[in-house]
Formats: structure tokens, sequence, C-alpha cells
């Protein structure tokens, strides 16, 4: 009976030692999960995002840009055959608010480029054709006395519009091209003391032709500075010239034309140039673009270097660049492809640098080869 109480003692204490220690293991195991300082806890929980959350919180949506590039393109594309990057170049200048100027030998499409486009925009156009004899007031409008209420009334020129094709600008005096210096920079005409702002969006498309310079006049630099492109075409290949006669062998009047219809309007474009104005370009590159069109003003090949206004019209292209192909930041090979169409015309080679051959893009290609590229 002794060895049994004994035995019963010794497991009911066994029994008891083992509850003892399962208390204590619960009691550190929540000592563990309860943090020694929880007001430290609770601030790491919150802690700032990291480099890559950050970019992703902030990344911008580019995606309007690029669609709607890609649509007017496609659209322009049923009647112009190749000139691609041309159609680029002129959606970009449209994009960033600036004026281009096409430079190129008769029939290659200059003209019809810029009607086609203008066709595609749910927007107002007009045409010019400037002649030896064409008047300021011809293009800006003038006043004009009204019998009835003897008073004068100011009828407007054909520059108010939208687009604005501009057809062989350099047929025209310095008179009347200095008439568009200040709607073209300001967008806005100035009539007797009166101002008038142009509708957003406003867009002058001149051409001219390079090779014949009989009953022309050279635009004066303060004129070329005020395109933000000069486009230079060329002729297009054999290929492009089939297809070409292949898609009009029918169509002697070219009536295909009328099937490119508005597929973009102008409040379309105004919610472009906002997504576009908060593309991200870091201050390396921006010194990059201040390098390049400052090696242009220390040149022996120039005789006249670019402007900050050359500067300026790099930065805002390469935005658009960037965002057209679908990227909310700038990279170097944004910059480098717009400084050609933006510096070609605001710079002047040196009279035997002329002679040799060379042309502005040779000299623009050679500075871009100089200039370290930032990492």
């Amino acid at each position: 009976m002794e060895n049994e109480e004994m035995n019963q003692d010794k497991e009911k204490k066994n029994l008891l030692d083992g509850l003892k220690n399962m208390n204590e293991q619960q009691e550190n195991a929540s000592k563990k999960e309860v943090p020694a300082n929880p007001e430290k806890e609770a601030v790491q929980d919150v802690s700032a995002p990291t480099e890559s959350q950050s970019f992703m919180q902030n990344s911008l949506n580019v995606s309007k840009v690029q669609n709607m590039a890609l649509t007017l393109k496609n659209e322009v594309n049923k009647i112009i055959v190749g000139q691609e990057e041309m159609l680029d170049q002129m959606i970009i200048a449209m994009l960033s608010d600036g004026h281009i100027l096409l430079e190129g030998v008769p029939g290659i499409a200059k003209t019809l480029a810029a009607k086609m486009l203008s066709n595609t925009i749910d927007i107002d156009f007009s045409r010019i054709q400037f002649t030896p004899d064409l008047m300021p007031t011809d293009v800006l409008g003038t006043s004009v006395f009204n019998m009835k209420n003897s008073e004068f009334s100011f009828k407007k020129g054909p520059i108010f519009s939208n687009i604005v094709l501009i057809d062989e600008i350099n047929r025209s005096p310095a008179k009347t091209q200095s008439a568009l210096f200040e709607v073209m920079e300001e967008q806005q005409v100035t009539i007797d003391g009166k101002t008038y702002k142009m509708q957003a969006p406003f867009l002058v498309i001149a051409t001219q032709n390079p090779v014949e310079q009989e009953g022309t006049y050279k635009l004066p630099e303060a004129q070329l500075d005020r395109f933000l492109f000069k486009i230079r075409l060329e002729y297009p290949n054999t290929t492009e010239e089939i297809q070409i006669l292949k898609k009009f062998r029918n169509d002697f009047k070219q009536t295909q034309t009328s099937s490119v219809k508005a597929v973009v309007s102008a409040e379309d474009i105004a919610a472009c140039k906002e997504i576009i104005e908060k593309v991200h370009i870091k201050d390396e590159l921006i010194e990059y673009i201040a390098k390049i069109v400052n090696y242009t003003r220390n040149n022996g090949d120039l005789f006249l270097g670019a402007s900050p206004r050359a500067s300026l019209a790099i930065m805002n292209t390469a935005k658009t660049h960037a965002a057209v192909n679908g990227r909310d930041f700038v990279t170097p090979d944004d910059i480098r492809a717009m400084c050609f169409p933006v510096l070609n015309h605001r710079i002047i080679l040196n009279p035997d640098k002329e002679m040799e051959g060379i042309i502005e893009d040779d000299v623009i290609n050679e500075i871009i080869e100089k200039i370290e590229v930032p990492r």
C-alpha cells in the first residue's frame, strides 16, 4: 500500500511539473511576440517606401499620348507613302506647341502631308499661298469701315485658324514675312492697338523650295528662329515610289484623300500636352542639353550658334519624343534625336565650310559625338 501511495504521489508531482513547464513555455513565447518597444516597432511598420516603390507610385501614364500619335500617323499613312520621319516630327512639333518649316523640292508631298495631318484633327484649317504681291493685311486681316453704323470693324484674315498652311513662304518679301513674328511667338495679333488671341491649338506649317532662288526672299534668322522644327524632305526610294504609283493608278484626281477623317479633337491634344509637361527629365540631361547648345556658340565651323530658345526647344521636344515612344522619362537618345530638326536652321556655317560641301547636320552630329553622354 505504501508503495502504491508513493507511486501516485510521484505521478502527481510529475504531472504538476509538466503543467508548470507548459505554462513557462507559453509565457516565454508571448514575451517574444510582444516587441520590446512597441512605439519603435510601429514606426518601422510605416517606414518610407523603397526607391522602386516610390518610382512606381510617381510613374506617369503616357499611353494616351502614345496611342494618339499612333492613331494620327496611321490615318495620314492612308495617303502618304514613306516619309515616316517627317510624320513623326510633325506630330511631335504639334504636341510641343511649335511651328514647322518643311523644306524640299516640289512634288514630294509637303503640302499634301500638312493637309492630311489637319484632316485627322477636328479643328479649323486654312491655307495661304504666299506671293510677291501679298500684303500683311492679306494674312492678318484689316479694319473695314461699316457705312451703316459709321464704325470700323475688324475682319479677320486667314491666319485666324488652328492649323495654317503657308505654301512657299519664301515667295513673299520681308514685309509680309515679318507680319508672322507676333502671331507665331505669342499666338496673338495686334491690329490698331487691339490684341486678338488665337484659339488653341495653333500651328503654322510653312513650306519652301530650297533649289529655286529666282523670285524668292530668304527668310531672316529671326523668322527662322520662330519655327520649332525645320524638316528636310528627301525623294522616296524605288520601293516607296512603286507603292505611290500602285495606290493612285486608278485615281487620277486623288479622291482617296477624302478617306482621311478626323480622329482626334482639340481637347485630346490639350490633354496630351498636360501629360507631356509632366514627363521627367534629370538634371544631368538638362546639363547635357546646355553643353550641346553652348558648343554651337564656340565652334570654329559655325558663324552663328544657337540661342537659349533652342535649348528650351530641345528639352520640350525630347519630353514629347519620350512620351510618344511610351516613356515617362527622357533619355539621351531623345535629346540626340531632337537636336537635328531643332538646330539645323538656327546655326549658320562659316563660308569656307559651305564651300567644302559641309551641311548643318554634319556639324550637329560632330558636336553630339564630342559631348559626353550622361550615365
